[in-house]
């Protein structure tokens, strides 16, 4: 079930809230929360509802071995660090068969010229975040930092529906006291109206920016894909468009995730924090799936050594984690070396800081030219990277690529000609200086620069959905002072002109709502 679907809108969500409040106002809580869970594994099986065996499996398993992890009287540390490394294996065990079984017995056939035939597997939806979710409980659990095994409890910590499919990835102990808490029962009307502006800004930005621009970026891709040669323009507005589109479509899911929690009472770390405002590759991953950084900071970074033991072990374990952090996305090379590639760009950006420190002396805070050259260096080396990770194969990416170093020739469309000539002859300049004026696919004319212009405007100069409703504490930061409170008068409160300006956006995203279109990360 789609969270842009207009069943789930119209009814799904209205049952479970309008249920789940009429049980817990009468004093059922954990009538109430078995509801929760019960309507969340209808919503994950509404997809396939043979995987539900699979999830409830998992489920069983880790809550099982959690319970026996914590310390205990005439228990060695040395068999509890053996069950946890078994729970580890299991988890893990079951995204490579089901993610990468294909992959590897694929790459074997061509490594080994070999013919191993195997069946091909559907990916159980959301496999990654679930199974993530539940080795942090385990590695908590083990800490002894996980306060109560309540079984209706951990259900909906792993199966909550609004952050199920696609994130965040959620702590034991950042959900389960929100669980517990008596207030969660009775309905607030400030719930309500906050998480349905979050979520209904997240479907606008879904229905209408990712999916309105995805026209611009899909048919460059399948062109590639397919052979076809690409020229300057036509490569960088794919690459560009489907830059925003991953953006606005992953902060769509985000903040849609974070509104349809806040109408139960349960606030959601935050996830998506205006990535592209980044000024260098590391601010980067602390604004883009910041849970998802923060997994692998705490369970793979730091425990390969993180920065304690030299400066070469240290870029070692960037690039290892990155590495398996472009893997984890999916199973495929163009995911290998898109997770490569911010490895590379990690090590350069702490190399480069390294210098600018110790060698330039410079310690201080960066000018605003500098500020501004690395927030453009920074979303170009992204957009590089982007074109790995939505490319179908290594040999299209690479075809983009080199049409966007200009390899292929610069082709302007030929409407264009006469407009750059007007300007005091600039078209001329340009042809004869290599430039040609002719008809180009996938490229015609105005509409696609006017529209990359605008999301530009949106994502380097707006503030974000959290920032704007920042006086209501929307997220749980899980970096501490993310969120910065924004300066000029774009501050959500609940009067009358917010309600209408929302009640416009949200009419508006649900008639756009016309069309089956997943989000991007639930392939993940």
């Amino acid at each position: 079930m789609l969270f842009n679907s207009y069943v789930f809108i119209l009814l799904f969500l209205p049952i479970v809230l309008i249920v789940f409040y009429k049980i817990g106002s009468v004093g059922h809580h954990r009538v109430a929360l078995a509801w929760l869970v019960g309507s969340s594994l209808f919503f994950y099986g509404w997809w396939n509802p043979a995987y539900l065996g699979l999830i409830m499996g998992s489920i069983l398993f880790n809550y099982a071995l959690g319970t026996r992890l914590p310390s205990r009287k005439n228990q060695h540390k040395l068999h509890r660090k053996s069950l946890l490394i078994f729970g580890v294996i299991v988890n893990l065990g079951l995204i490579v068969y089901f993610k990468y079984a294909n992959f590897f017995i694929d790459n074997a056939n061509y490594v080994f010229n070999s013919s191993i035939e195997f069946q091909k597997l559907i990916l159980p939806l959301a496999i990654s975040f679930f199974t993530f979710q539940q080795i942090t409980y385990l590695v908590d659990a083990y800490k002894g930092e996980t306060k109560e095994y309540n079984f209706l409890h951990y259900c909906l910590f792993v199966t909550f529906f609004p952050q199920l499919i696609a994130g965040p990835i959620v702590h034991h102990k950042e959900m389960l006291p929100q669980f517990i808490r008596d207030s969660i029962y009775k309905f607030k009307a400030d719930n309500l109206s906050i998480g349905l502006t979050i979520f209904f800004i997240g479907l606008f930005k879904k229905v209408v920016l990712a999916d309105g621009i995805a026209i611009y970026s899909t048919p460059v891709f399948n062109g590639a894909e397919a052979g076809e040669v690409l020229t300057f323009v036509n490569a960088w507005c794919g690459a560009l468009a489907y830059s925003f589109q991953l953006y606005f479509d992953f902060s769509g899911y985000s903040d849609m995730a974070i509104g349809l929690a806040r109408m139960f009472g349960i606030v959601l770390p935050v996830n998506f924090h205006s990535p592209y405002k980044a000024v260098n590759i590391s601010d980067f991953w602390r604004r883009w799936h910041m849970t998802l950084s923060r997994f692998l900071r705490d369970y793979i970074y730091i425990p390969l050594g993180g920065n304690r033991s030299g400066t070469f072990r240290k870029y070692n374990n960037l690039f290892i984690t990155m590495l398996l952090g472009g893997l984890w996305h999916g199973a495929g090379w163009t995911f290998v070396i898109w997770g490569g590639l911010h490895g590379v760009y990690l090590i350069l950006g702490s190399a480069w800081a390294y210098f600018k420190i110790n060698i330039l002396g410079l310690n201080g805070k960066s000018s605003m030219f500098g500020r501004v050259t690395g927030r453009i260096i920074t979303f170009i080396a992204v957009v590089v990277g982007w074109v790995f990770f939505r490319a179908e194969s290594l040999d299209s990416a690479l075809l983009i690529l080199n049409a966007m170093s200009g390899m292929n020739g610069v082709i302007l469309p030929e409407t264009y000609l006469g407009y750059l000539n007007a300007l005091g002859g600039i078209g001329v300049l340009l042809i004869s200086n290599g430039v040609e004026f002719n008809s180009l696919p996938f490229f015609y004319g105005t509409n696609e620069i006017l529209f990359l212009v605008f999301l530009s405007v949106i994502v380097w100069f707006f503030p974000n959905t959290q920032q704007v409703l920042g006086k209501y504490k929307p997220v749980l930061n899980v970096y501490k002072d993310q969120i910065s409170s924004y300066s000029l008068p774009i501050v959500w409160n609940p009067t009358k002109l917010w309600a209408i300006i929302i009640t416009f956006v949200a009419a508006y995203a649900v008639i756009k709502v016309n069309s089956v279109s997943e989000f991007l990360y639930y392939q993940f």
